[in-house]
């Protein structure tokens, strides 16, 4: 792993990168980080069973789509807003030829409150299904696969084919600087645990002289004459 101002950056194959994520989704957990934002990443983040060109390509375009209005969370279609707008329009009239200013004044800032979140909504609908497309078949097609929300930067790419394999570089930044440092730290901590690990595990000497027919070797002496 290589890391920099930019972020933590892994090179390498299919497992090397998805090992990469589960490392830093650890670290993240252990920093106790946001967890709307963490879901998100953990969603995203690449999976074994997962290939890039096809599921990380659909959550990227997911992720980077517009998100919901006032309207579409409200579950009202851009119609039915309009229909509220002239509802309440007529209303204000009717609230005029009453004297009662006031209250049509307040019917019509509703009818225009309508009128404008139902040119959101069909505004976001419409820039959302463009999104799709320009996304799936042309962005990941010319940059890499990304995510971003206010936890996490990331993005994938795909640099060359091997005979056997291809090779991935997928580079991940904390946003937080604070976190950023946490993280950092954490994730040496897994290193020299891995280090460790090889340092301190005992080769299997019996396996090796069964497979290649030859004595195991033999543990040093200490070869320094005593005096008495």
């Amino acid at each position: 792993m290589e890391e920099s101002i930019s972020g933590f950056k892994q090179r390498g194959s299919w497992g090397d990168i998805v090992e990469h994520g589960e490392r830093i989704t650890s670290a993240l957990q252990e920093v106790d980080a946001d967890d709307e934002a963490f879901e998100e990443w953990n969603e995203w983040r690449p999976k074994t069973h997962e290939r890039l060109s096809e599921d990380v390509n659909e959550k990227t375009a997911d992720q980077a789509s517009v998100d919901e209005g006032e309207g579409e969370r409200a579950g009202k279609d851009p119609d039915e807003d309009l229909k509220t707008a002239g509802d309440k329009l007529s209303e204000s009239y009717e609230r005029v030829e009453a004297g009662d200013n006031e209250g049509a004044i307040e019917r019509w800032q509703d009818s225009i409150d309508y009128v404008a979140r139902a040119a959101d909504s069909a505004g976001r609908k419409a820039i959302r299904a463009v999104e799709g497309t320009v996304y799936r078949k042309v962005m990941t097609q010319l940059a890499p696969y990304y995510f971003d929300n206010e936890l996490v930067s990331a993005n994938i790419q795909k640099t060359t084919r091997g005979e056997d394999e291809e090779t991935f570089i997928f580079e991940v930044n904390v946003n937080d600087d604070d976190l950023k440092e946490e993280v950092s730290r954490r994730l040496g901590e897994y290193e020299d645990e891995i280090d460790r690990w090889h340092v301190d595990t005992e080769k299997d000497t019996e396996i090796v002289e069964v497979v290649e027919g030859v004595e195991p070797p033999k543990p040093p002496t200490d070869t320094k004459s005593t005096t008495n």
